[in-house]
């Protein structure tokens, strides 16, 4: 039965690669987004960007609070 079922999908198999890479796609973006490195860069880029006037003092707030709450979500 297994070599029949592997004839049967083989049109699928095509699908099926492109499916699990997707999700070792999301696997990899969702291990980068909790890395605590980039949390860190990330946090300092935007204190640079507001002590620079790139950012208000609100936004730098809101952006931060973005980040802290990514953070937390993982």
């Amino acid at each position: 039965m297994g070599l029949l079922s592997s004839i049967l999908t083989l049109p699928i198999a095509p699908v099926r690669g492109v499916i699990w890479l997707g999700e070792l796609i999301q696997d990899q973006v969702e291990q980068q987004l909790r890395d605590p490195a980039a949390i860190r860069r990330e946090l300092e880029e935007i204190e640079q960007a507001m002590a620079s006037g790139q950012l208000s003092e609100e936004e730098g707030k809101q952006a931060q609070q973005a980040v802290l709450n990514r953070m937390l979500e993982s």
